[in-house]
């Protein structure tokens, strides 16, 4: 009974974890495409509604990439104006809701299952507001492609019996693994549609759709994850190495009763005593770490045999599950540095769609090319963590590093260590780059005795960073909001809840970010 019970706490907690990785694994999948969206639009043919430009540099974009279905730019009455595949403007998408959310929403909407009026596949659409100094003008959304989606839950690998299912937030299965060509575009049953919206993740023991008894980790949809994920461990795959050593325990217990009678007999000390010892002998082994160690015996030669021989199948099922575990964190290494790859070959993409937008030598290049620089060491140092984020000291010292002095430290930087998610990472780097290049050319860093400040804390759930610029030339206020301005204003996640605030003193520019410390906040939910 006990253990039953632990191997039932075991595999809830791995249900659990198993629904975790699969949405951690999403949400970097919709990462991505958020910045696609977000790089896409900054193009000068994209913001200013140019139709024949846009369509071509979309078109460079969405053929280097295996995700999407197309790339549209819509106007602010829903209507076409260009997309990837070069299809007449006009199209009314008005009567799309992904469309009409973008075109009010604060960041990136994810939609619903669709099917695409365009190319006519199934997709998962996204879109965002497509803004032109601070003002909306128009909308610019794309689409997951299902079947691609589909091959990288595919890639996951998961074991016999095993099921992982994604669904949006109408409860529409998007992908399944196994039979994703029976469910897929179908709704989860009435009677677990109250899963997609719950308040947190959980576990329960149901029956699925293709007649498994299962043990489901779920985790709903929320602000942060905006699509729900379950992954399920079959009970019968589950248990079977528990109701195999109950069966070991109840044999070994009669037999050691028969061993009572016969112990004092020398039939008793050579067909009981010595195989029993054996047994044990094997047992002693694997506590000391010697895995190889087996009893050898024949299941026909005796009861005890029977015994040993169901102790070796044990073990050796024992040897297979630490194999299994080797193997999918072998996997999970892959899926991380593949990552890696293909961060980095989109990053070379955009590299090479700045070429061709910025032609012969042009300094918005040679700025668009240093911003570029800054993401990609970002991404770099992010990615060498495996997707757990880094610190805010080692994002901040790793963007700063291309403007340190030699002769004298122009940085005076303090604060406590304070881990942050990747997508934070990324947009604090995007940002004290900005900074750090305006300084340069405008600010602090530009006179010689010039230095900057820059320290944050952790109060009442936020966190607080303060860039202050002293010794440098005359502050002069911008006439208007340059692109630099605009990339620190969109480029931190609206999930955070952040604030800005920038006060152009007269002994130097004070800038000040303020957002939620949400990792902090699930460590406390958690540790509760």
């Amino acid at each position: 009974m006990a253990n039953r019970q632990q191997r039932t706490a075991e595999i809830n907690a791995q249900a659990l974890q198993a629904s975790r990785l699969a949405a951690s694994e999403i949400g970097r999948v919709l990462e991505g495409t958020r910045s696609l969206l977000v790089a896409v639009s900054a193009l000068p043919a994209v913001a200013d509604l140019k139709s024949a430009d846009c369509t071509a540099v979309l078109r460079q974009v969405a053929d280097r990439l295996t995700m999407t279905g197309a790339i549209l730019v819509m106007d602010t009455s829903m209507k076409l104006v260009c997309d990837s595949q070069g299809n007449a403007a006009g199209v009314d998408f008005s009567d799309r809701s992904y469309v009409r959310e973008g075109l009010s929403a604060p960041d990136m909407v994810v939609g619903e299952y669709t099917v695409s009026k365009l190319t006519q596949r199934a997709v998962l659409p996204v879109s965002m507001p497509l803004k032109r100094d601070g003002q909306v003008v128009g909308v610019i959304a794309t689409g997951i492609r299902l079947d691609w989606l589909q091959a990288r839950v595919t890639e996951w690998g998961i074991s016999g019996g095993s099921a992982i299912t994604i669904a949006d937030r109408k409860g529409v299965i998007l992908s399944r693994q196994p039979l994703a060509e029976r469910f897929v575009g179908t709704r989860i049953p009435d009677a677990y549609q109250y899963l997609v919206t719950a308040p947190e993740p959980g576990v329960f023991e149901a029956r699925s759709q293709d007649g498994t008894e299962r043990i489901l980790g779920y985790h709903p949809i929320s602000s942060a994850k905006p699509l729900y994920v379950s992954a399920g461990l079959a009970k019968s795959e589950a248990f079977s190495g528990v109701n195999r050593l109950t069966l070991t325990s109840i044999s070994m217990l009669v037999l050691s009763t028969l061993f009572a009678f016969l112990a004092a007999s020398f039939v008793g000390n050579r067909f009981i005593l010595k195989p029993i010892y054996r047994i044990v002998d094997v047992l002693e082994d694997w506590k000391r770490g010697n895995t190889s160690s087996r009893t050898r015996m024949s299941e026909h030669s005796s009861e005890l045999g029977l015994v040993g021989n169901s102790i070796d199948r044990l073990l050796d099922e024992l040897d297979q599950r630490l194999a299994a575990v080797e193997a999918a964190e072998e996997r999970r290494n892959l899926l991380s540095r593949e990552m890696n790859h293909r961060v980095k070959n989109t990053l070379a993409i955009v590299g090479a769609i700045a070429r061709q937008t910025f032609k012969g030598t042009d300094d918005r290049f040679a700025s668009f090319a240093t911003r570029l620089s800054a993401l990609a060491r970002a991404y770099d140092l992010l990615l060498a963590k495996e997707g757990n984020g880094s610190d805010i000291d080692t994002v901040i010292c790793n963007t700063l590093t291309p403007y340190e002095s030699v002769d004298r430290q122009r940085f005076h930087i303090d604060g406590p260590s304070i881990p942050v998610d990747p997508e934070v990472g990324l947009a604090l780097s995007l940002i004290i780059h900005e900074l750090a290049t305006n300084a340069t050319k405008y600010g602090s860093l530009r006179s010689d005795d010039g230095y900057v400040d820059i320290c944050w804390r952790s109060e009442a759930g936020r966190i607080v960073l303060r860039w202050t610029e002293h010794e440098g030339p005359p502050v002069v206020v911008p006439e208007k909001e340059g692109f630099g301005s605009k990339l620190i204003r969109r480029a931190f996640p609206v999930t955070y809840a952040p604030e800005v605030s920038v006060t152009y003193a007269s002994d130097g520019l004070q800038f000040q970010l303020s957002f939620k410390d949400i990792v902090k906040g699930l460590d406390q939910s958690k540790a509760s």
